[in-house]
């Protein structure tokens, strides 16, 4: 297995003013952005410590016609879009974006599972050995949730799409199980999975952004005209982790190793 397959390589903020989310999530993380020069749209890069780590962009009017959220998307390295697309349709799931080229980049499909949780499917026009960056480094996304209304046939399609594997389960009392998995045999866990909350309104993915200390952060994001959502809690190995909205309303969570 290659470093990138079946690893969240890349995560993407559609929103309704990518300028101005730009300036919060910089206020927040400490990125530096740049122009992507994208030749039909508006594309803001990130770097996270000299490192692309994200990507901004506007929700198109034909996306916001059709209720498209402001959300955050996770791309999960594949080695065929197009095959895995196909593959995700045949198992439950809806392509929402069907597969497409990006010039000199990649090529990319959008898909949602059978419970509606979306996730973006990447194969880039280079080699498949390219470097995966460092997950655990401030600014970047360093933990991928799903939300589900099913967890057995969430996992039973994901696992099924991808070489996702099994690792801890964490017994959350009234909440249910909370399933880490790895991308594959013997690597360590880059998320988990668990059946949706009351007050989460869809099934859903949640990314976590890497910071130093919580507590600063939430500082941050509140001065930057975000809203904190949850209260600092601290997770099995010790971080501390809170959940979030930035000003145009999409959800992120942050992670840190102290409050």
């Amino acid at each position: 297995m290659t470093p990138t397959a079946a690893r969240f390589v890349w995560h993407e903020l559609m929103t309704s003013d990518a300028k101005a989310a730009a300036a919060f999530y910089t206020a927040v993380l400490g990125w530096t952005t740049k122009s992507g020069a994208m030749p039909e749209f508006d594309y803001t890069l990130a770097s996270a410590g000299g490192t692309e780590v994200a990507g901004l962009m506007d929700l198109t009017p034909d996306a916001v016609a059709a209720g498209a959220p402001l959300a955050w998307l996770g791309y999960v390295a594949v080695s065929d879009v197009d095959a895995k697309a196909a593959a995700a349709q045949a198992a439950g799931g809806t392509v929402c974006h069907p597969p497409t080229d990006i010039p000199q980049v990649g090529r990319f499909a959008t898909i949602a599972d059978p419970h509606g949780a979306v996730v973006c499917l990447f194969k880039g026009s280079g080699s498949d050995e390219a470097p995966v960056s460092d997950p655990a480094a401030p600014g970047n996304i360093g933990w991928n949730e799903l939300y589900t209304d099913d967890l057995a046939a969430a996992w039973a399609f994901y696992s099924g799409l991808f070489t996702w594997t099994k690792h801890t389960a964490i017994d959350m009392g009234p909440m249910g199980v909370y399933q880490l998995f790895t991308p594959g045999p013997g690597l360590p866990p880059t998320g988990g999975m668990m059946k949706r909350p009351p007050d989460v309104p869809r099934a859903c993915w949640l990314h976590y952004f890497n910071v130093a200390a919580l507590d600063a952060a939430i500082g941050r994001v509140r001065g930057a005209g975000g809203q904190v959502l949850t209260e600092p809690m601290q997770v099995p190995g010790g971080s501390w982790v809170v959940t979030c909205l930035d000003p145009h309303g999409a959800a992120f969570a942050l992670v840190g190793p102290q409050r």
